[in-house]
């Protein structure tokens, strides 16, 4: 079973892995990065049964006929929040102004690809929004995906390391805090929504791993995440 997952929901669809392949025989192989990545790997050939990404792209997938009519499901709105590394002090980004400040004190800032993921595209619109785009550049440190970037802050020997991305990122990812969501002006939730593909090889697996990460089966591990639904 091929799953394309935006990197927020990898830890849901490895949540109930082990029930899926003991009732069905059948095993996932999924890949987890920013979701334009993702759509352009499926757009590209790749063989995907199940496909997660932001529902707008589902629609679009469904549109041009890569995704089952009828068959996306939500699995819940996740907000953007800011990180910091374990056993850093918690900086207050309640506010713009308090944003603004934390962002210029730290010495490197951790986010995903400003192209391709959801948050990346979005936190790199904030950084402009508060003109430090360019001023703070050499402080930038970008990575694939929000998990590959909450990872490498985790490990990394620096001080003063701060990073943005979707809180579920964050609260999976061992070695970093999860400090705050965005401020209410600058707030991105995300809807992220599976659905199957028209190109899977085994339709009725598809539906069964479609069940299991949109129902009940992976609630606890939503919820852990910062999925709200």
């Amino acid at each position: 079973m091929h799953v394309l997952s935006g990197g927020a929901a990898a830890a849901v669809v490895q949540g109930v892995q082990a029930e899926f392949e003991q009732t069905t025989g059948g095993r996932i192989d999924g890949t987890f990065s920013a979701v334009g990545m993702m759509r352009d790997k499926l757009l590209g050939g790749a063989p995907c049964d199940v496909i997660i990404l932001t529902k707008p792209l589902i629609e679009q997938l469904i549109a041009s006929g890569h995704v089952v009519p009828g068959s996306a499901r939500s699995l819940g709105l996740v907000k953007t929040g800011v990180a910091v590394r374990s056993g850093q002090a918690h900086p207050s980004v309640k506010t713009r102004a308090e944003l603004l400040a934390a962002m210029r004190a730290a010495q490197g800032i951790y986010f995903p690809d400003p192209d391709k993921a959801t948050a990346g595209i979005h936190f790199l619109n904030v950084l402009k929004a508060l003109g430090l785009n360019e001023s703070l550049q050499n402080r930038f440190r970008v990575f694939p995906n929000g998990a590959t970037a909450m990872g490498e802050m985790a490990k990394s020997t620096e001080t003063g390391l701060i990073g943005c991305t979707q809180v579920t990122e964050i609260n999976y990812t061992e070695g970093v805090d999860l400090v705050d969501v965005l401020p209410a002006e600058f707030e991105l939730s995300t809807d992220y929504t599976l659905g199957i593909c028209t190109g899977s090889q085994n339709p009725e697996q598809a539906q069964r791993l479609s069940d299991l990460l949109s129902g009940t089966a992976s609630e606890a591990v939503r919820k852990q995440g910062g999925f709200e639904f």
